[in-house]
């Protein structure tokens, strides 16, 4: 499809500079994300944390001649054969430019929104409707105002179908989502308190997202919430209505029953006058609601209820996460097969590609068939050898028919298996040593075969880190911050118990300004990993001051014994203008320079060049309480004071800090040019101890269930007597785990499918018992010790302590895993 930078040009209204002709393929905005460069047209977009024109000379060196820009390079000189479009917004030129390219299609299009369930919409109308038409999708959950242009510009002249999310957290935004997607078929799932901080009620909310369907040919949503009909009504649509009911017997589509048992859910509903039913493996509340919004869209589409009664039961657990699991042999798993698509692939591979910690390893990729992509295979597998080649893969393991028949278009190592058994009963996969693989399948080739095969299973306790929902918690804070407010991320004590390096590869990727961590070993491990932001050490060791000069690990410095061994060492190296962060003790009375030392201070930096303040901090001792807000706002006072005195002394910039997470909330004023956010990162708010969203799951397994009579005892000391016979269930978790032995004998409790079970005895060193007398469970159930539905807080309440504990205390043999979508 042609899309020439002159058409393009025309399309986002820019000035052009430069003359160089060219075609465009792939729109870029992360330049993280480059692929093909000569046929990239790469958009700087500005953020209040990022500048995209400061990637433009990194990219030109790498071959991208297209850029989007509101200001030319200063050196214009420098890119002769470039072509710099120039505008007023380049986001808003993204979003023009893909409203355009949809206007190319005369095809069905589902826009899909609401605060939940719109990624599993979207993929379940994908399952049921993907045999028979040429869906594009939006991938993963690729909803907002810069992930729905990206998503649209994937439509081909192969699409039938197109199905895309759109995601919006404040007033305003879906204004501009809607003519990108320009829906057919509109489906609003639900409304709930997601980003409601940015809306004054539940109401704005919901008519905020139904702008997106007014021009819609139909509206899909559940008749029976009160809040979403009232909003329907007031927007006074003129598109069809199929709003689906379990009351209301006049509603279009009206569902006369749900009956649930162990392994899932049947749906009798009436459409039409005819009366149908399904059924789905899922019996969760959320799993129906989705599946009537897909069957909805199904009829509307004309798929026969003979067809969806076929393929509901069929459909897939949507997981929306990509795993990085620890494989055998020393090799780095990361499993996707989430879907397969071409588009999913590319973002599998980017990913792959940007795992900093994994460079000098040789990068494997196993494949299967991509099914249902409406182009020929010829052409499908000329496509993904040209990505497999520019994303750097080392080694491509095919699996399917189609991918084995194309095995020459791949100028690499290569293995090829007509399916999933034969490459199981090979020799290949116990030869993987010390290598990234990532694992990419179409569901019907059963890849969970060959994860299975190739992770490591070494502890049945786990701690799944979500870094989502640490991107939550960062863009939290970062929505209370001024625009030109910076920020220091804590990830001290391996990012409190987290595991720093993928975390700090996730701040990385977001741009955060500062990372920090306790002792310069941790610097050094990070940069080892790949971390390339800049480092504050906050205790730093006299004998590790080469180690922070090589490394360029930034310390605090809180002493003149300290600041004067600093500044021989760095002269004794040669260094000169080396940044450190001065510390001033307002009220902490821990480490820091009094307020009253700043003109000596001041007289002694200006007497060398070996080291330079870059930053001058202070602690809040009570900022999480209101008890202490008199002593807070004096500290701020002494702080802005000492500080001041300073900054006056010199002539470069000096960043003040002192707001930590509960003052970044409850002391606004007290921003200055840098925050440090904690604990609020990992999902704990100190002011209320209520959690934001959890980042970290530390789960087990059920080993062992058996009957223990009454009068009997459970575990050493004989401490845990019971009065009832009762199930008493083995979890291979204990106090070498980080389970706290306070927790014993009946204090504390995890959750076994959702319910309390009680700690029984004493907590030995690598197992507790736990009591799960009326609990429907068995061996091999998951128990969770804490996570969303038990959080780390309630533990470190029953242990009379604060949740940093709790969290730093999980042993480094609890393996990490983490997700995100």
């Amino acid at each position: 499809m042609p899309n020439s930078i002159e058409e393009i040009t025309s399309v986002v209204g820019a000035t052009r500079v430069g003359t160089r002709p060219a075609q465009v393929d792939w729109l870029l905005t992360d330049s993280r994300s480059l692929c093909f460069p000569e046929e990239t047209l790469f958009f700087a977009l500005k953020t209040k944390r990022n500048d995209g024109h400061r990637y433009i000379p990194e990219l030109y060196k790498h071959g991208v001649r297209n850029f989007v820009v509101d200001t030319l390079p200063a050196n214009l000189k420098d890119f002769a054969d470039a072509n710099f479009l120039r505008v007023d917004r380049p986001i808003r030129a993204l979003q023009r430019l893909a409203a355009k390219h949809r206007d190319r299609f005369d095809v069905p299009v589902v826009g899909i929104t609401g605060s939940n369930g719109k990624t599993v919409v979207k993929e379940w109308i994908y399952q049921l409707v993907g045999p028979d038409k040429v869906v594009t999708r939006s991938p993963r959950s690729y909803n907002s105002q810069i992930g729905v242009p990206l998503s649209v510009w994937l439509m081909n002249e192969h699409t039938e179908l197109g199905v895309f999310e759109a995601g919006i957290s404040e007033m305003g935004e879906m204004e501009a989502l809607r003519p990108i997607i320009r829906p057919t078929i509109g489906v609003l799932t639900n409304i709930g308190g997601a980003h409601q901080e940015n809306f004054s009620s539940l109401q704005d909310k919901c008519m905020e997202k139904l702008q997106l369907f007014k021009d819609c040919d139909v509206l899909i949503y559940d008749a029976d919430n009160e809040l979403i009909s009232t909003c329907v009504s007031k927007s006074l649509f003129t598109s069809r209505e199929i709003a689906w009911s379990k009351r209301d017997a006049e509603r279009p589509l009206f569902i006369e029953r749900i009956d649930k048992d162990d392994k899932g859910t049947t749906v009798h509903y009436r459409y039409l006058g005819l009366h149908r039913q399904y059924r789905i493996p899922f019996i969760d509340d959320a799993s129906v609601e989705n599946s009537l919004h897909c069957l909805a869209v199904s009829l509307y589409l004309m798929l026969s209820p003979e067809t969806i009664a076929e393929r509901m039961p069929r459909l897939e657990p949507v997981a929306m996460r990509l795993e990085v699991k620890e494989g055998k042999n020393g090799c780095v798993l990361i499993n996707d097969s989430y879907n397969s698509d071409f588009a999913s692939l590319d973002i599998a591979l980017d990913f792959m590609a940007r795992r900093s910690e994994d460079k000098g390893r040789k990068k494997v990729l196993i494949l299967s068939d991509i099914l249902e992509s409406g182009q020929s295979g010829k052409l499908l597998y000329r496509q993904v050898a040209d990505l497999v080649h520019n994303r750097g893969v080392d080694a491509i393991i095919g699996v399917g028919e189609e991918i084995s028949a194309s095995s020459a278009r791949f100028d690499l190592e290569k293995h090829f298996f007509h399916t999933t058994a034969e490459l199981l009963e090979s020799d290949l996969l116990p030869t993987l040593r010390n290598e990234v693989v990532l694992i990419k399948g179409s569901r019907s080739f059963h890849f969970d075969e060959i994860t299975d095969r190739l992770e490591l299973k070494v502890h049945e306790t786990i701690l799944e880190i979500n870094l989502n929902a640490l991107v939550d918690n960062l863009n939290y804070y970062r929505n209370r911050l001024k625009p030109d407010t910076k920020m220091v991320c804590m990830v001290k004590a391996s990012a409190y118990g987290a595991g720093s390096f993928e975390v700090a590869k996730t701040l990385e990727d977001l741009r955060v300004d500062y990372l920090a961590v306790a002792v310069a070993d941790e610097g050094v491990d990070l940069r080892k990993a790949g971390i390339n932001s800049a480092l504050i050490i906050m205790n730093p060791e006299l004998t590790a001051f080469r180690t922070m000069f090589d490394h360029w690990l930034e310390p605090e410095v809180y002493s003149f014994h300290l600041l004067e061994e600093l500044i021989k060492a760095a002269e004794r190296e040669g260094v000169t203008n080396f940044p450190i962060h001065i510390k001033l003790d307002t009220g902490m009375h821990r480490l820091g320079f009094a307020p009253e030392d700043m003109p000596r201070l001041v007289e002694r930096l200006k007497r060398q060049n070996a080291v330079i303040p870059r930053s001058v901090f202070s602690h809040l001792v009570g900022s999480d309480a209101s008890r202490f807000d008199s002593f807070t706002r004096r500290q701020i006072e002494v702080f802005e004071k000492a500080a001041a005195v300073l900054q006056a002394s010199f002539k470069h910039k000096i960043l003040r800090h002192i707001c930590n997470t509960a003052g970044i909330e409850r002391y606004p004023g007290a921003q200055f040019e840098m925050v440090r956010l904690g604990i609020g990162l990992y999902g704990v708010d100190p002011y209320t101890n209520r959690m934001l969203n959890n980042v970290g799951t530390l789960k087990t397994t059920i080993l062992q269930i058996h009957e223990v009579p009454a009068d009997e005892t459970v575990g050493y000391s004989r401490k845990g007597v019971l009065s009832r016979t009762s199930r008493i269930a083995a979890i291979p978790i204990g106090y070498a785990d980080g389970l706290n032995r306070h927790l014993g004998n009946g204090r504390g409790y995890c959750l076994v499918n959702g319910q309390k079970a009680p700690y029984v005895g004493n907590i030995c060193m690598d197992v507790c018992m736990i009591d799960v007398t009326g609990i429907d469970c068995k061996e091999g159930d998951k128990a969770i010790i804490f996570g969303d539905d038990l959080p780390v807080t309630v533990l470190a309440d029953e242990l009379d302590t604060i949740p940093y504990e709790v969290l730093t205390s999980v042993s480094n043999r609890v393996k990490r895993v983490y997700v995100f979508k």
